[in-house]
């Protein structure tokens, strides 16, 4: 009975603690929603473990880009002289931006589709666009996993399938190292992979150009590519098994949410690292490792005067972090309101140019020690994109020693790569759809599995035989204007519209007091610095914008302009739902006032620990 009593104690003093606390923050954050749809917003769900969501966020921030683009941008853009740019770009742009979206989805606790609705509901499009833009970006990713879960089963056979010139989908230009020295061996001479005696005649005889068996293997039998987009061919059945056993595994692993995936990253963003590790070992022990290490590392520092080495330095940080396309948001919309957002950012901004640095010592030795091989230049080797992973890779694992499990190890390495970035997309897009419409919530496991089918049958286009087309002109238009423009139009809603100190006061909140220097370093940043660095970016890539192109194809017309359609699709999602507010406000405001009334955040905008109320106990006075 005593013990009774005093659980009772316990229970009704954790109550009336919890329910003063609520009343203050009623006095401080007046909140006018309804107790039912808070009740919905504490079953969203949070991280459960300590390092969920960084992991999460390192998953998502380094992803395949690092593995290729980073180090063939330093290539092209004075070796080490690079980083200076790529670093001053990290502070000025991609720190800041990822700091921002970090801290504003923390302290609302709200995925983007709700959050600026309630933030400024004249911007409310602003969280639709971000949410489309992961959809479509959603689409096309998944294929790249599909491949690579392809190549991953291709590496068990033995030979691997794609080593030497004799298969049928192999190119008159299909040129084999090892084919080579077999003729070589019997004093023959190798020409479009016939081996001549010495006493025939070769007429014609002229050098040719030479294509890698994984080429041919990559473009005419995995993806049994079509000579343009205007030809659509059908669908390949191995490809639409992969892209279905991609959509499966991306559904099991967020079929309960972060409380599924947030474990799954603890492998998926953590074996990467050993993977490259593993190569880097390997591929400096290769002949010719050095020579390509030291075309990677040479610095060319007349570069540093060129805009494009600072454009190039600017779009590769805003596409490494990844802010506005509406993942950083919803992974931080599950942090629990005291959760260290600011140092979460540092850490994961500076282990992502890190692992970009150390990517790039491990791809210049293996393209090194192909030049070597293929007796080259180290710059004809190189590649970038899917040319890198699906073709220079797959062709340096049947030079080395156990093929197999090499190919088996970097294969699932890009998985892993991918996983972690398709994870967040599509938790984008399935925190939209249960934040606009809650009730759903008890239905969460079909809402997965809904998008996840509706994903599937989005890529179909990318696995016919013109699918490398549309791949190449989504990649290119999907994320780009409509990015940049959604993230100057963030920047200059929350540093100039709701305040930089406002919000800067709401960071303190979260995690604490902060110095007058911080406050001023912030302000100066969003203000000021941020958006010229991003009105910069989107001026640079304006000027230099040219048609895409696949290798020596050239695409239509059409295609550019529905290239064009795709890529300011999210903008113009904004715009008119700006537009649609200003026009169904029925008020007898002006034009003007009406715009600075649709900009202030609504009385449903609040902090995340005003829920604090709902904390529900155990048996013994326990938090639960």
């Amino acid at each position: 009975m005593d013990l009774l009593s005093e659980r009772q104690k316990i229970q009704r003093n954790r109550t009336l603690y919890t329910t003063s606390n609520w009343i203050n923050n009623q006095t401080m954050q007046p909140h006018y929603g309804s107790d039912e749809e808070d009740e919905v917003l504490t079953k969203r769900g949070s991280w459960t473990g300590r390092f969920d969501f960084i992991l999460s966020l390192l998953g998502y921030s380094v992803g395949l880009g690092n593995v290729w683009r980073f180090p063939y941008l330093c290539y092209n853009n004075g070796g080490g002289a690079f980083l200076i740019p790529f670093t001053i770009m990290l502070i000025i742009a991609g720190l800041p931006l990822m700091f921002m979206e970090l801290s504003l989805a923390q302290y609302a606790g709200l995925g983007p589709a709700v959050l600026f609705k309630r933030f400024s509901p004249l911007f409310q499009g602003l969280g639709f666009g971000m949410v489309l833009i992961a959809g479509i970006v959603m689409l096309y990713y998944n294929v790249i996993l599909a491949w690579t879960l392809y190549y991953i089963m291709a590496s068990f056979e033995e030979p691997l399938p794609w080593k030497g010139c004799n298969h049928a989908w192999t190119s008159q230009y299909c040129y084999s190292y090892e084919e080579e020295h077999q003729c070589l061996a019997k004093n023959g001479t190798y020409y479009l992979k016939q081996c001549y005696e010495s006493a025939q005649l070769i007429t014609n005889y002229t050098r040719v150009p030479k294509k890698p068996p994984a080429e041919d293997f990559f473009k005419n039998y995995l993806l049994q590519l079509s000579p343009g987009i205007e030809s659509t061919g059908s669908i390949s059945i191995n490809l639409a098994l992969a892209l279905m056993g991609a959509w499966l595994i991306v559904f099991l692993c967020l079929c309960r949410g972060v409380k599924s995936s947030g474990k799954v990253v603890y492998f998926t963003a953590l074996f990467p690292y050993v993977v490259l590790i593993m190569l880097f070992i390997r591929g400096i022990t290769l002949p010719g490792a050095y020579a390509g290490i030291m075309f990677y590392l040479e610095p060319d520092w007349e570069k540093l005067k060129h805009a494009q080495i600072w454009g190039d330095a600017a779009v590769q940080i805003f596409f490494a972090l990844s802010p506005a396309w509406g993942g950083l948001i919803t992974l931080a919309s599950y942090n629990k309101f005291s959760n260290n957002c600011f140092r979460d950012a540092v850490i994961v901004a500076v282990t992502n140019i890190l692992t970009s640095f150390f990517a790039g010592f491990v791809i210049f030795s293996v393209l090194g020690f192909l030049a070597h091989e293929l007796d080259t230049e180290v710059g004809r080797v190189i590649d970038q994109g899917a040319g890198l992973a699906f073709v220079v890779f797959p062709e340096l694992v049947t030079k080395l020693q156990m093929p197999m499990f090499w190919s088996v190890v970097f294969f699932f390495m890009l998985l892993t790569l991918g996983l972690d970035s398709q994870f967040a997309l599509m938790e984008t897009v399935v925190t939209a759809v249960l934040d606009t419409f809650p009730q759903w919530r008890r239905w969460k496991l079909r809402v997965v599995f809904g998008v996840a089918v509706i994903g599937y049958f989005g890529g179909l286009i990318f696995i016919t035989n013109s699918g490398m087309y549309w791949f190449q002109l989504v990649d290119k238009y999907a994320a780009f204007w409509s990015v940049l423009l959604i993230a100057i139009i963030e920047c200059v809603l929350i540093a100039w519209g709701y305040g930089s100190d406002r919000f800067i006061s709401n960071i303190e909140e979260m995690i604490g007091k902060r110095s007058q220097a911080f406050h001023t370093f912030w302000t100066i940043i969003w203000k000021y610095i941020t958006p010229s660095t991003l009105l910069f970016i989107l001026c640079f890539n304006w000027i230099q914008y040219r048609p895409v192109t696949y290798g020596k194809y050239s695409y239509p017309v059409w295609a550019d302009i529905v290239g064009w359609g795709i890529g300011l699709l999210p903008i113009s999602v904004v715009l008119l739902t700006t537009l649609y507010q200003l026009i169904t406000d029925a008020s007898d405001r002006s034009m003007m006032q009406k715009i600075h009334h649709l900009l202030k955040p609504t009385p449903d905008w609040k902090a995340a620990k005003s829920c604090l109320y709902h904390l529900e106990y155990d048996d013994n006075g326990i938090e639960l």
